[in-house]
């Protein structure tokens, strides 16, 4: 069947939808990007998280139907936690797709940077991300390993 599927791993603000656009022109890929989604159909960012759930299983069931035409997809959900990682991969490896886990690290007050000129957008003027959401989710996101990353497909 074939197919790509790019995972984007980062904590807001590491470029994970910069990235994904440019993915999108480069692979001609179909990028999936919830907080878009969230937004066009006028659903809170920040007090849906169930909804959140959801959009994202309905998204990956989308992305393996694409991935069953052998195209390739960008999944930028942040995939904070190895476990949902794994079950990405798998599956998709299951379909016969390439799979590549890109991990955006940056230093916390770098991405504090780029989130304060971020929260002045229309998508988040008012519900802008405050320091401790950045320093609380930097204490649960779960870094790939260099064992981990040895999982993956290199780059397209």
């Amino acid at each position: 069947m074939g197919g790509r599927v790019v995972l984007l791993c980062g904590l807001p603000g590491s470029g994970k939808t910069t990235l994904a656009k440019q993915l999108e022109v480069d692979l001609g890929a179909v990028r999936f990007c919830p907080d878009e989604w969230m937004t066009a159909l006028g659903v809170d960012l920040w007090e849906e998280d169930d909804f959140r759930f959801r959009l994202e299983q309905l998204q990956w069931g989308l992305a393996q139907e694409l991935l069953g035409h052998g195209l390739t997809v960008v999944i930028e959900w942040g995939v904070w936690a190895k476990e949902e990682r794994d079950a990405v991969r798998e599956r998709a490896r299951e379909l016969g797709a390439a799979v590549e886990l890109r991990h955006l690290d940056l230093p916390l007050d770098e991405l504090w940077d780029r989130i304060e000129k971020r929260n002045a957008e229309p998508m988040w003027h008012d519900r802008p991300m405050s320091r401790v959401h950045l320093d609380y989710w930097a204490t649960i996101i779960e870094p790939p390993t260099g064992d981990e990353l040895s999982l993956y497909d290199d780059p397209a």
